[in-house]
């Protein structure tokens, strides 16, 4: 299911009438080429032109034959068609990341490399004598001019970067040798007698499971970038290390039979979504999200500014979104799609020998539109003016980490809550321990933490309706008073007592607060005492009008607490997070001005 709607986004794609809209043709491949050769029409070598940003140390990407699927100790005997890494087109061996010679890299490696990389040109030169580029790059290599490359100053720029390829120029020519007009017809889809690692043998045909066609297989699936930190393949079988995973005898790709087209537009499609600059793909932590829809649709770009943490360069992107969110899942049309279009949702996160998928949904845009709009509605919370009305996922989950540092948020954590999002399920619990634990350590129950815990109670209460004799009230997004819970009453209870403490003796260094919040979160009954005896002393400093708001205020609170107990349990501490953090911001918002967002 996977693997054809990829191939679907990629037939779509190449069906649009703007060339500008589509992927790379069978056999081509778009590749970042961060360093061109440029040689005279008789093979001198004239300058290495460096195509990297100073800032991103990244090289333009051009559209180049399709690489070669290579792995194993005969992957130097398969060289890219005219463009490659510079082991294979300068036979030089990977240097350290600050361009010094690495001793642990093998020497005659690069040499085999190189080799191979020359045999091919001359054979090429064989097929076509006519081009111009391969005579040039012919004597490049004839004349021992590559020699020069390493020597070259601007060669230090090139060695700093693992594994940079590098592509070939003509001097005076617009176009690289690489997109010469015979390269087209050279660029192969599928030769029956290819050669694998363990010597010629014939590429099997077999009904391909995307396409339902007889086609010939792909034994090995190429890797994906962007996921992982070296590229790595999306569907592999390692039969040759365990014949266990073999079925029926089958060896690699075999197993599960997808023809060599097929496989070329899921991974062109599936490189296409993950990289960046294309806008539809989010990323947490480790979790990459990719989002496409079976034809042109708001929410392929609207998702991912609403995970995502809004650009430096543009910051309202998110809060526009949540806007168009809202404006869609209130009308439910789109301006672009319909509200029936299919929308598929790919989850993924990097493993050791293959990218691993962490969820898969298919739902129509409508569904996915309302399952968004009820996480946003669930994070809805009182903020103070100047805090984002639109919380990214990244904001939540760095506001539970340790120090607040994305370094310290949970492995897997950021793609367990996207799934929840996406599939409309509870939020993983670790998203409430967490969020109740940093309250409790840093005595603070912030703008992010509190949404957290608002959205997993409410999630929790909605769940628990679902069966319940006498439903559970969810939790709002301001104050509410006629709350009943014992917990979320203690938490308004001990902010009213500290604002107390404030107004009494303004400029405090500390507040009780700081003292006994996380005592009085988990085991009130131990402190609470003593809180109610330092307010008559707090209260008695107090204006008498201010005074007498006060004391009605906490009677209020406390007309409503059935007891102090000795032990809460997290849920409880959580609702208590809330109630202290829903009446601290009810102090402090004006009185005759709303703090609900808008939903137009």
């Amino acid at each position: 299911m996977i693997l054809k709607a990829l191939n679907d986004y990629y037939v779509r794609k190449q069906a649009s009438g703007d060339p500008r809209d589509r992927l790379p043709t069978y056999g081509l491949e778009e590749k970042e080429i961060p360093f061109v050769l440029e040689l005279d029409e008789k093979g001198s070598y004239v300058q290495l032109r460096n195509r990297t940003s100073p800032e991103k140390k990244r090289g333009d990407r051009m559209l180049v034959p399709l690489s070669e699927i290579r792995s194993g100790s005969a992957a130097w005997k398969k060289p890219n068609l005219l463009w490659d890494h510079y082991g294979f087109i300068l036979g030089q061996p990977k240097r350290k990341p600050n361009g010094d010679v690495n001793p642990d890299e093998d020497p005659q490696l690069a040499a085999n490399q190189l080799s191979a990389f020359v045999a091919r040109i001359e054979s090429l030169l064989k097929s076509h004598p006519e081009s111009p580029g391969l005579k040039a790059i012919s004597a490049f290599y004839s004349r021992g001019e590559y020699k020069k490359v390493s020597d070259d100053v601007s060669a230090s720029e090139l060695f700093k970067i693992p594994g940079a390829n590098l592509t070939f120029q003509l001097t005076g020519r617009v176009e690289p040798v690489v997109q010469e007009t015979w390269v087209a017809n050279e660029v192969k889809a599928v030769e029956e007698d290819a050669e694998n690692e363990e010597g010629t043998k014939p590429h099997a045909k077999a009904m391909c499971l995307v396409t339902g066609e007889l086609s010939v297989i792909t034994r090995l699936h190429p890797k994906i970038n962007g996921v992982t930190e070296k590229p790595a393949p999306l569907a592999a079988a390692n039969t040759n290390e365990n014949p266990a995973y073999s079925s029926y005898g089958k060896q690699q790709g075999y197993n599960f039979p997808i023809s060599e087209e097929a496989t070329f537009r899921y991974a062109r499609s599936l490189n296409h979504l993950l990289a960046k600059g294309t806008g539809q793909r989010a990323q947490v932590g480790d979790a990459f999200a990719v989002f496409w829809a079976a034809e042109r649709h708001d929410l392929e770009s609207m998702v991912p500014d609403l995970f995502g943490e809004p650009h430096k360069d543009d910051p309202d992107r998110g809060t526009e979104a949540l806007k168009a969110l809202h404006q869609a899942a209130k009308s439910g049309k789109f301006v672009v799609g319909g509200e029936d279009t299919l929308f598929f949702v790919l989850g993924l996160s990097p493993n050791a020998a293959r990218i691993s998928i962490r969820f898969w949904e298919t739902q129509p845009a409508r569904v996915i539109a309302a399952r968004l709009q009820q996480h946003f509605d669930d994070l809805r919370v009182a903020k103070k003016p100047n805090e984002p009305e639109h919380l990214s996922l990244f904001r939540i989950l760095t506001s539970i980490s340790a120090q607040n540092k994305a370094d310290n948020i949970p492995p897997n954590l950021g793609g367990d809550i996207m799934r929840s999002i996406i599939e409309g399920l509870p939020y993983p619990a670790t998203l409430l321990n967490l969020a109740v634990q940093r309250c409790r350590a840093e005595q603070e129950v912030s703008y992010g933490r509190a949404a957290a815990i608002k959205a997993c109670l409410n999630r929790t209460i909605r769940r628990t309706n679902q069966t319940a004799t006498n439903p559970e009230l969810e939790y709002t997004a301001m104050l509410d008073t006629n709350n009943p819970d014992n917990a979320y009453r203690m938490g308004r209870l001990f902010a009213a007592l500290e604002k107390t403490q404030e107004d009494a003796s303004p400029g405090l260094n500390a507040t009780i607060r700081d003292r006994y919040y996380g005592a009085a979160s988990s085991t009130p009954a131990t402190v609470f005492s003593t809180l109610l005896r330092l307010k008559n002393h707090h209260v008695a400093k107090l204006h008498p009008g201010q005074a007498v708001n006060r004391e009605k205020l906490i009677g209020e609170i406390m007309d409503g607490l059935d007891h102090f107990p000795g032990h809460l349990p997290l849920p409880a501490q959580a609702r208590f997070a809330l109630g202290y953090y829903h009446q601290r911001q009810d102090f402090f918002k004006k009185k005759d001005i709303t703090n609900e967002p808008s939903n137009n």
